[in-house]
């Protein structure tokens, strides 16, 4: 049933619920032999007489009742991660094919809860302002400004604030922010990573056309907003394949600094960190000029900084060989190291993010060249107890199933609890295989959190023509 449809049955529930006690009290006083001596009417004046069941009823099970009914009609407009179905349908009805980044950012801005954003007549000025400070990351046609920028506010005036309030956040432009929009700034960026997710999960629905270049570019743009890194960084320079911006995410970093020391062949950030301790210092103090104490502040988030290995296998149960058609198993092992020994309870660094923020990673089983995602999973390496849980009964029924022992089954599930306490997570799943043919599958560890962490391997799988069964 509708929102509007359930709204009248509400308000009628709330006017008549108070009635049906007081209604009740005086049909048993009316039934009672004590009735003739107590007066309906005195019912307010005392209530000795009342039965506890129809206390009970009137202070507990009504307002229970009414909280009930209101949950329903909040719950039934909501997913079960706090986005309207309204903010799902547009996200559907906008995904297309391989999404250039400028065009994510345009669906992501189109959520009903910030088309909900009030628009003030004293936004305009400084929102212009804004727009000045940001325009370079707006990805206007230069040769025809003026008609870019007239097109630009001629747009939804909630989506235009928005998506300047994003790239607010994106160029570190919000402390020059009024009052009243840092409210708004907040809203945004508070309400960004679910958006996000939802956006991301419409992107890695199996063999749609949203695909696996879409699904990258929601990650990146997160990565972004939680790093608060313009996405003009991610620009392919070089040797960096991520650009500059991995560079940017760390404190006391710049461009500037980041072309000095580009001028000593360190343009790469995997480069970068996977210089010694020794290097980095001499590196940070000569070359950028650093102080010690800055120093420390970059290799402390440099420490911090996840690096994923992925293990992966793809089977038919109980056969040799995949065929076309066959129910296949993917199982892949993700394992999470960091320079500072943690794993469970890390949170990602990014001081330009308001909010408590989560690392979540995504594993994605993807066909590069027809752009198909096969298989995705989202995974998260905070809930060690819930991860070895996870593992256990996923390896206890895979064995199970493949009719071994119990001695082997209750030796793999101790192997796969070890491999969790010592930072790794089990993804399984299952996917149809695809038509006969030779493929070699991208997989790929995404972050939201961080940029310049996602890890990529390759995985050839050969699918046989099915052959006929007599």
């Amino acid at each position: 049933m509708a929102d509007g449809s359930l709204f009248p049955i509400f308000i009628l529930t709330i006017v008549a619920l108070p009635l049906v006690p007081y209604t009740i009290i005086k049909l048993w006083f009316a039934a009672s032999p004590k009735s003739k001596r107590i007066n309906c009417s005195d019912i307010d004046e005392s209530s000795s007489g009342i039965p506890l069941p129809l206390i009970v009823l009137d202070f507990i099970l009504m307002p229970l009742l009414v909280a009930a009914i209101v949950y329903l009609l909040r719950s039934s407009k909501y997913t079960e991660n706090f986005v309207t179905h309204q903010t799902l349908l547009a996200y559907h009805d906008l995904m297309k094919p391989s999404l250039v980044p400028r065009k994510v950012m345009e669906v992501f801005t189109k959520a009903a809860e910030y088309m909900e954003i009030p628009v003030r007549r004293t936004d305009d000025e400084p929102l212009r302002k804004l727009f000045m400070s940001v325009r370079s990351e707006l990805s206007l046609d230069l040769k025809n400004i003026e008609q870019e920028q007239a097109n630009f506010w001629k747009q939804n005036p909630a989506a235009v604030k928005t998506e300047l309030l994003i790239q607010a956040q994106l160029t570190r432009e919000s402390v020059a922010l009024s009052p009243a929009l840092l409210g708004d700034f907040r809203h945004v960026l508070e309400l960004a990573p679910c958006l996000l997710e939802e956006l991301m999960k419409i992107a890695v629905i199996p063999l749609t056309a949203q695909g696996l270049g879409t699904a990258i570019d929601v990650v990146e743009l997160t990565q972004c907003i939680i790093q608060a890194v313009p996405m003009s960084a991610r620009k392919v320079t070089g040797e960096s394949t991520e650009g500059i911006a991995p560079f940017l995410q760390l404190p006391h970093f710049s461009e500037s600094v980041v072309n000095k020391i580009a001028q000593k062949k360190v343009r790469a950030f995997q480069d970068f960190y996977d210089m010694t301790l020794q290097e980095r210092c001499e590196l940070l103090g000569q070359v950028a000029e650093f102080s010690s104490s800055e120093v420390e502040d970059i290799e402390m988030v440099l420490e911090m900084m996840p690096s994923i290995t992925i293990e992966v296998k793809c089977k038919t149960e109980g056969e040799e060989d995949i065929q076309e058609g066959d129910i296949v198993t993917v199982q892949a092992w993700l394992t999470l190291k960091r320079a500072n020994g943690l794993v469970d309870g890390a949170l990602p660094h990014c001081p330009c993010f308001p909010f408590h923020k989560e690392e979540t990673f995504w594993f994605v089983l993807a066909d590069p060249v027809s752009n198909n995602v096969w298989f995705s999973q989202k995974v998260t390496f905070m809930d060690e107890a819930a991860a070895i849980t996870a593992a256990s009964t996923a390896i206890e029924e895979t064995m199970e199933g493949s009719g071994a022992s119990a001695k082997e089954t209750s030796a793999a599930v101790r192997e796969a609890v070890e491999r969790v306490r010592g930072g790794s997570r089990l993804v399984m799943g299952k996917f149809p295989a695809m038509a006969e043919g030779k493929y070699n599958l991208s997989c790929y560890c995404l972050c939201d959190s961080w940029i310049g962490c996602d890890k990529k391997t390759n995985l050839n799988i050969t699918i046989l023509k099915r052959e006929n069964e007599e």
